[in-house]
């Protein structure tokens, strides 16, 4: 037992001092102090084992056995393994509960090394920075995500390891709930101290480092070492400060995890302000792009659209739609494209080749991190073996976008070909199982194989090559495990051998002996696995180096592939749905005929279209119903459709003319924010001033029973006064839906206001939702009737009708409560007031004595009962 000075903390698996430990547990101990709030898996022949606190931890999470084994410094170590085959299955339930890995493997040869073998992490695997196939959603991006704070700005940086997006941008701080549901990060990094709570709220992984990796001189040193500049001006962030700094940090813990240059990030983006239609995150969530309200995968605008064929298709579909273009130019080349597509009937003819293509875009990433497997090259070679049967499907296509896209298409022919020659068409699933390299393309790996393969048929003939040479024949050529290869003759035949045979072993009746030519036979027979084994790791190491150098290529094939697979799922569905291709116009319009909700036309039988018409003679339309009649799903619609034109799709509707948009508000549902102390009038109240604060006139604003947590009075007034100032102020394309038939009243008083309502019939008792929005304000709301199809209990219903008609005949329904925001008119003659009155009139308090007070109190009861 050797003796070094520290000891574990078994909690936190610390160095502390002063005990004895075995080597293994100095070397274990060693590698756990520079990891101390990461999980150590340690390589230990077939197993990844865990020590001590990471042991207890690893098998409460993973469900799998603590053991304990033997002791250090004279206490038992605990233990939990894996299997290194199986690794991969545990790694992604830990990650996906927050887990950050360090994987310590063997980089010493067993058979050399004086105590344990040389350990070192060669990888750290966290929610952030996953490349491997099996550890990620092969249809949504993982994205690493730093941020840095200054004075009220936030400074942001995230890249996607396994594709190589690399952007930066600055925003207020109070757009940061907004950035976030965009992005949708894995894993944030930030400075220690700095304070955001609501990532801890939204559930998010974060991960806080020392405040100098924010340095920004050592971000811009950095930047410019990566990307091998001068400056970053090239880059359009100039003064972005607080971005750089977490650019900076980003890119330094993406290397440390790797352990790699990350040659795949080539480059950085800036993302301006006016780059995208603002969506803040309540607007993302209400309209459930991605993810329903119920954080369900469908269904949503994303799997009503999603019929890519490839995974980098999914991808760059989830990321338009949640990046709409406000810039026309682009969008309008998207459109075109699928509009060719469509009457050429493309679509499906591409998705047929594309189908059996793998995802480029992420073996290229794991070939410049050096963790591309066999199986992830040799479906890259398929990949660019099929691309040339994309070229008479484009020949004829004309639109800027397609004829663009064949450019990108073309195949890097010197990666293709050096992976046709190098790889087997089946090469093995991992490397240490060899099988990899093709024959013919290592003359060396030929000779070992071919040693493996035909060791029979060499001693067969050099047996008789021997017994031709000796003249002996009865001479053997034979092995056996004990003393390797030999020629055997018989005694009496001993003295006759060739001068070159050396005697090997003696026997009763027999002497065996060994050539010069058997020697080196047997020393590459013997040997030739293992060296075989070894020579195509090398072989297999220089091919990724050799694809280095065709990174950048594949990386612009990989986003034209992706690309032309959206336009043609845009196409598909196009054609499906009896979608159209929208207008843009620079007017401020937006006009709508026969308009459908994508999702909800998908999950019934018929869906009843309905037009729209905004302009700025008709900004606000005041829309009025029974419940479950359709005013959300009419109103939603209106901002999927907006929303669809501007990532390039076509559109539900027969036609669509659309002016400047720069953002898309919603204010709908009921939520509550218990863990931030926010109930759910608070969250309708917060998402509204939002809206009153940043909505502009090109905005497009979705309003849904504003004041409805309030009791009446003091609801309908604060939805009078937002339908008010978005009318004044905003100026906004309003859909602005309510159960207070009051606020009909605005357009008498506002002309750029008007009245439609979703009708419904009553038939034995039973309602019936028309689904149609018509001119004027609704008649009634049917609150009972849609509660009885809810099915609340039928004395309930009776009784709830008993009591609206006795409210009715009293009065103190809406009739009681008056008119809010009817103007007060003048009497046409004096009123004579009560006596109680005119004497109250003349008291004046402040004249008064306390007693003088309570006896013209005694005089004014007196009147009043007189």
């Amino acid at each position: 037992m050797a003796v070094e000075h520290i000891e574990v903390d078994q909690k936190a698996g610390k160095v502390i001092a002063d005990v004895q430990h075995t080597p293994m547990m100095q070397q274990y101990l060693r590698i756990k102090a520079d990891h101390p709030d990461k999980l150590v898996f340690y390589r230990m022949g077939d197993f990844y084992e865990l020590f001590y606190g990471d042991a207890e931890l690893a098998a409460k999470l993973l469900d799998i056995t603590l053991t304990a084994r033997g002791a250090s410094a004279g206490v038992p170590i605990k233990m939990a393994g894996v299997p290194y085959h199986a690794m991969e299955q545990y790694l992604a339930k830990l990650v996906k509960l927050g887990q950050s890995v360090a994987i310590c493997e063997q980089i010493g040869d067993p058979s050399t090394s004086k105590g344990p073998v040389e350990r070192k992490v060669v990888r750290i695997v966290t929610p952030g920075t996953l490349t491997d196939t099996a550890l990620l959603d092969e249809k949504r991006d993982n994205v690493l995500l730093a941020l840095h704070a200054s004075k009220g700005t936030i400074g942001m940086a995230w890249l996607s390891l396994s594709s190589g997006l690399f952007r930066l941008k600055e925003s207020p701080a109070e757009q940061l709930v907004s950035e976030l549901e965009r992005i949708r990060p894995a894993e944030i990094l930030m400075p220690d101290g700095l304070q955001l709570p609501i990532i801890a709220q939204a559930g998010l992984t974060s991960k806080a480092l020392a405040a100098w990796c924010f340095d920004i001189d050592t971000a811009q040193r950095l930047l410019k070492q990566h990307f091998g500049t001068h400056d970053l001006s090239g880059f359009g962030c100039d003064g972005l400060m607080s971005a750089i700094g977490a650019a900076g940090a980003l890119l330094d813990y993406a290397k440390q995890t790797q352990g790699s240059a990350l040659p795949h990030l080539t480059s950085m983006t800036v993302e301006r302000g006016n780059e995208y239609l603002v969506l803040d995150a309540a607007t993302r969530r209400n309209l459930e792009l991605t993810e329903t309200i119920c954080n369900e995968p469908a269904p949503t605008l994303l799997s009503v659209l999603d019929t890519c064929a490839s995974a980098m298709g999914s991808r760059l579909l989830r990321h338009w739609l949640h990046h709409p273009l406000r810039q026309h130019e682009t969008v309008l080349a998207r459109q075109e494209a699928v509009v060719e597509l469509l009457e050429k009937d493309a679509s499906s003819s591409i998705h047929d080749i594309l189908n059996r293509m793998a995802d480029i875009e992420r073996i290229t990433a794991r070939i410049a991190l050096r963790t591309a497997r066999p199986r992830d090259l040799s479906g890259l070679r398929d990949a660019l073996l099929r691309l040339p049967e994309l070229t008479p499907l484009l020949a004829g296509m004309s639109t800027s976008a397609l004829t663009s896209l064949q450019t990108g298409l073309v195949v890097p022919t010197h990666c293709q070909d050096l992976l046709v020659t190098s790889l087997k068409a089946e090469p093995a699933v991992v490397l240490r199982e060899g099988g990899v390299i093709a024959d013919g393309y290592s003359a060396d790996l030929d000779e070992l194989r071919a040693i493996q393969a035909n060791c029979g048929e060499f001693l067969l003939a050099l047996e008789a090559r021997e017994r031709e040479r000796t003249g002996i024949s009865t001479l053997k050529v034979e092995f056996n495990r004990v003393h390797g290869f030999y020629i055997e003759v018989s005694r009496a035949q001993a003295d006759n051998v060739p001068d070159d045979y050396r005697r090997r072993q003696t026997l009763k009746n027999a002497e065996r002996f060994i050539t010069p030519e058997l020697k080196t036979f047997e020393d590459k027979a013997l040997s030739a696995q293992d060296r075989a084994l070894a020579l195509e790791k090398n072989l297999y190491e220089a091919l990724l180096d050799h694809l280095q150098t065709h990174l950048a290529p594949l990386q612009r094939l990989a986003a034209a592939v992706a690309q032309l697979d959206v336009l043609a799922c845009f196409a598909e569905r196009a054609g499906m749905l009896n979608w159209v291709a929208p207008e843009f116009t620079n007017e401020n319009v937006l006009e709508i005929d026969q308009g459908r909700h994508p999702v909800v036309e998908s999950q019934i039988d018929s869906f009843i279209a309905n037009d729209t018409c905004l302009s700025t003679t008709r900004k606000l339309l005041l829309i009025t119903g029974p419940n479950m009649g359709g005013k959300s799903t009419y109103m939603r619609q209106n901002a999927l459709i907006v929303l669809l034109a501007h990532v390039g799709s076509l559109i539900p509707a027969t036609r669509a003319l659309i002016g400047p948009v720069d953002r898309i508000f919603t204010r709908i549902g009921a939520s509550d924010d218990l863990a931030g102390g926010r109930s759910t009038f608070m969250v309708e109240m917060t998402e509204t001033a939002n809206i009153l604060h940043h909505a502009t006139e090109h905005s497009l604003v979705l309003m849904d029973e504003v004041g409805r947590g309030t009791s009446t009075f003091d609801g309908l007034a604060l939805a009078y006064a937002i339908a008010r100032h978005l009318l004044e102020k905003n100026r906004s394309y309003t859909l602005f839906a309510t159960h207070y038939f009051e606020l009909t009243r605005l357009s008498q008083e506002f002309p750029i206001a008007a009245n439609v309502h979703l009708d419904a019939v009553e038939h034995k008792d039973r309602i019936v939702f028309l689904h149609a929005v018509q001119d004027g304000p609704a008649s009634q709301s049917y609150g009972i009737q849609v509660a009885q199809l809810a099915g609340v209990p039928a004395p309930v219903i009776r009784s709830a009708k008993r009591h609206l008609i006795e409210l009715e005949q009293m009065g103190t329904g809406s009739a009681f409560q008056g008119d809010l925001f009817a103007v007060a008119q003048p009497l046409e003659e004096p009123v004579e007031m009560p006596p109680v009155v005119d004497a109250l009139a003349a008291v004046n308090p402040d004249e008064m004595t306390p007693r003088q007070a309570l006896e013209v109190l005694y005089q004014l009861k007196q009147l009043l009962n007189s």
